[in-house]
């Protein structure tokens, strides 16, 4: 992996840990979310990595949101328009990624940083941990995917009120809505994640992929065309060499080795 100054990487365990390290608070500024960028692209295609975890460094923040200071060199409406789709390309690229991202929240995760943390297919949270999209108290609103995302999550209603009111979420909260996957102790979560990551690495990459592929394409279609692009999915598995050894570890009660294949 590349070294990076705001991003560092490392692969343990064909588990991909990246972790955002801009100080004190994480924000992403303009080469955080570049280098962020390239790092994604990095990861989906090292086939090394078969999932991966974004973490913040230190125990404050995952990520307390969007560097503030570069809005004030925003001027036009275009301007806005391109940061808001530079921001949402990045996040894309990882609920569309073939590999699953986890967001390891280790500390707050406000405004940018929830929507980065939504974009990830799974989250693990500390327990002291807050959440929040506070953009309304800047006279703007979410605008890397939070006002999309948000309310696919825990319902229009809930996602309403905390966009509208910018009200910091709590770790039980969020997890009594389905935001998040776990909540640990403050200390456990990277470790929480990256077991997560381990124990999915252990399946096969091709399978992984078809299912996140099946979840992502087919849920954001009508139920009919959703079920039809499942069944695609599934068959192609059955042309698959893992397809077939995951049957015969089965019926030969014993643990599968997947070649990835």
């Amino acid at each position: 992996m590349s070294e990076r100054q705001f991003v560092k990487t490392t692969i343990e365990d064909r588990v991909a840990i990246i972790t955002l390290d801009h100080p004190p608070v994480n924000a992403l500024n303009a080469a955080t979310m570049r280098e962020l960028s390239e790092t994604i692209d990095e990861v989906i295609a090292d086939p090394e990595a078969k999932a991966a975890v974004i973490t913040g460094a230190g125990q404050i923040a995952f990520v307390a949101g969007a560097d503030i200071n570069e809005f004030t060199t925003i001027t036009t409406a275009q301007q806005s328009i391109e940061t808001a789709q530079r921001g949402q390309a990045v996040f894309n690229k990882i609920e569309c990624s073939p590999k699953p991202f986890i967001a390891a929240i280790n500390g707050v995760a406000l405004g940018g940083g929830m929507e980065l943390a939504l974009a990830c297919h799974l989250r693990i949270i500390g327990d002291r941990a807050k959440i929040g999209q506070p953009e309304i108290n800047l006279g703007i609103i979410p605008g890397w995917g939070g006002t999309q995302r948000l309310p696919r999550l825990v319902g229009r209603a809930k996602a309403i009120e905390w966009i509208l009111t910018g009200d910091q979420i709590t770790a039980q909260e969020a997890y009594r809505l389905n935001m998040v996957n776990k909540v640990v102790p403050g200390g456990e979560v990277l470790k929480t994640a990256r077991d997560l990551g381990k124990k999915i690495a252990q399946k096969g990459a091709v399978t992984i992929r078809a299912a996140l592929d099946a979840i992502t394409n087919g849920s954001a279609r009508p139920l009919a065309e959703g079920l039809a692009y499942e069944a695609n999915q599934f068959a192609v598995l059955f042309e698959t060499e893992d397809m077939r050894e995951g049957v015969r570890a089965f019926l030969e009660k014993r643990q599968p080795v997947f070649r990835d294949r």
